[in-house]
């Protein structure tokens, strides 16, 4: 028998230290997040590793499972309270140590393992933890899966079972870099900067990109999971104009950041301008569609129209799908349409062979760009970028909002837009052109401009994206028109960050 979790207990107590705590909000949509010995305690975290157990056998899958962790104080504690839980629900459990992200996804493939749960709270501030788990490589768990290892976790439905192993696998990361790596090397002279945030991907993506051929100008690639800079995120301007700093003072012709647990990678110009990466998508879908014919691909709601209006994509016929953002959507919707890739705004891309296995990986992203400048010797990054038809884009802002309301909201203005809309109202001066609403709302207006409102899947937050193909002053426009509908819910905050 194990005790029914609690969803709340005090620290530094009796109950804190012989009963599992486990906050029921941290089960997202598509992973797990907590801030941990707030949310989630120790024997919380080893209630959730058996309920995954639990719920691998209900799906009828081999209880076989890689396990890894990411960089932070905390993050190896409670990776072995989860593996003590997967094994007393009686799986064999792979541990790779240290890792990114990808690097455990690899390894279901590289160790034929089924099952993944990786420790990781990915970009979020220090204090908080989290699991991606999978179950059907390459892809991770969805809405179901969370929904029903929540109701197991927090009923207790499981039972020890016999049976459970450990093995560590050692030195793995040289078999996910060698893996990376065996490709032809560059034949362009690249000078990149390879961004970390003293996150966990210092500990490998400089020594990949060497490997490739390139020139590597570190940043902040030494661990410290203090995060003495800024958080590893590369859609936060901080990171950014770290970025282009140093870009500019090495005369880079790139440089590539990658967030917390190495799935994600952002871009910085050789001129020091960031380019958001629902453009960067556009790029390389320029570059591989010149390659595949009626190439297909995948972009989230956040991302730019130029997907859909791109006379270059036109012309090479590729078809690009509009889909939910999420990592987990994103790979199971690119996977399931057996698309060339997916790629999503916040900078997680999804490549399908040749190039990938279908899950995120910032280092195959970052060797998709290094190899796109290879096929363009007389381009820089900047001339590819200025080829693009020309818009104007609002990083991604998000306004607080608590777990527990933030989907009410974003129903409320979902419906405000859809009786905007038959009644024949306009937003920002205009009449609306189009409602996409299959995650929250992206509204576009007559001349092409559009905003987006969408509940944040991992952190108490909703997300806002804008962008005009006319002008910067009516890209503010949009977020003008979103803003106002957003303030008249008093359950809203104050933005991260804005225009």
């Amino acid at each position: 028998m194990f005790p029914k979790p609690k969803a709340l207990l005090v620290p530094n107590t009796y109950a804190f230290e012989s009963e599992p705590m486990v906050k029921p909000t941290g089960f997202r949509e598509y992973d797990a997040r907590w801030l941990f010995n707030k949310e989630i305690n120790l024997m919380g975290v080893q209630a959730l590793g058996m309920g995954l157990g639990a719920l691998i056998a209900e799906l009828g899958v081999k209880q076989e499972i890689v396990t890894g962790h990411d960089f932070r104080g905390y993050s190896a504690s409670i990776k072995y309270a989860l593996i003590s839980g997967l094994m007393a629900a009686g799986c064999r459990v792979h541990d790779i140590g240290l890792a990114v992200t990808p690097m455990a996804y690899f390894a279901q493939f590289e160790l034929d393992v089924p099952c993944v749960a990786m420790v990781t709270a990915s970009h979020n501030d220090n204090g908080w933890t989290g699991v991606k788990m999978g179950a059907n490589r390459p892809l991770t768990f969805g809405p179901d899966e969370m929904s029903r290892l929540k109701q197991i976790v927090l009923n207790a439905e499981f039972t020890g079972k016999v049976g459970g192993s450990y093995q560590f696998h050692e030195n793995f990361p040289a078999r996910y870099i060698a893996d990376l790596t065996k490709r032809p090397k560059l034949k362009r002279k690249l000078k990149v900067v390879a961004a970390c945030g003293n996150g966990t991907a210092g500990a490998f993506a400089p020594q990949v990109l060497e490997a490739i051929g390139c020139e590597v100008v570190p940043l902040d690639t030494e661990l410290d999971h203090t995060f003495p800079k800024y958080n590893p995120n590369p859609e936060d301007m901080e990171m950014l104009h770290a970025i282009r700093d140093a870009v500019l003072a090495h005369k880079a012709d790139v440089g590539l950041g990658f967030d917390g647990d190495g799935d994600r990678c952002g871009v910085v110009d050789n001129t020091g301008e960031e380019i958001f990466a629902d453009k960067v998508g556009v790029m390389l879908a320029r570059d591989m569609s010149a390659i595949h014919r009626d190439a297909q691909f995948v972009v989230d709601v956040k991302s730019t129209g130029l997907f859909m209006t791109d006379p270059v994509l036109q012309k090479q016929g590729a078809r690009t799908v509009y889909w939910k953002t999420g990592h987990s959507y994103m790979k199971r919707r690119t996977n399931e349409l057996g698309a060339l890739a997916g790629f999503e705004k916040s900078g997680h891309f999804f490549f399908n062979r040749p190039l990938g296995r279908g899950y995120d990986d910032g280092l195959v992203s970052a060797i998709a760009i290094c190899e796109m400048l290879d096929r363009a010797p007389g381009k820089s990054m900047a001339d590819l970028k200025n080829a693009l038809p020309k818009t104007w884009s609002s990083p991604t802002m998000s306004p607080h909002c608590a777990d527990e309301a933030k989907y009410g909201v974003v129903d409320a203005v979902v419906k405000h837009f859809e009786t905007l809309q038959r009644q024949g109202g306009r937003v920002a001066g205009q009449p609306i052109r189009d409602l996409v609403t299959v995650n929250g709302v992206r509204v576009t207006v007559e001349d092409g401009s559009w905003g987006l409102v969408r509940a944040s899947s991992n952190k108490p937050e909703l997300v806002v994206v804008v962008e005009s193909p006319v002008s910067e002053q009516r890209m503010r426009d949009m977020f003008e028109a979103m803003d106002s509908v957003l303030r008249t819910h008093p359950e809203v905050g104050a933005y991260n960050q804005k225009i």
